[in-house]
């Protein structure tokens, strides 16, 4: 995995940030779509759409938070699949 050179800073700053990985990113997006039965073809093509909306977004950003990240991709997922979006919002407070 190759990361983009944004650094991420983790939730509460108790970790070292760490590059921005697409990679990751996408993963999720389809894991949201997948637990509210998207065809996987469906997962794949809003994930794509997704992280390339995020990527755009980041392009003039030298240093993000992964809250940061959370917040973008939600809202870019929600015009894509609001159900998929929904579980990507609240995987954390669920875990």
């Amino acid at each position: 995995m190759v990361g983009t050179a944004v650094d991420v800073v983790k939730r509460g700053g108790r970790r070292q940030g760490e590059y921005f990985l697409r990679e990751k990113l996408y993963a999720s997006i389809i894991a949201a779509c997948l637990s509210v039965r998207t065809p996987v073809g469906q997962a794949e093509s809003i994930a794509t759409a997704v992280c390339d909306s995020v990527d755009n977004w980041l392009e003039d950003k030298p240093e993000i938070t992964s809250q940061d990240i959370r917040i973008i991709t939600a809202k870019h997922l929600h015009t894509h699949h609001p159900d998929a979006a929904y579980m990507y919002e609240q995987y954390l407070i669920t875990i």
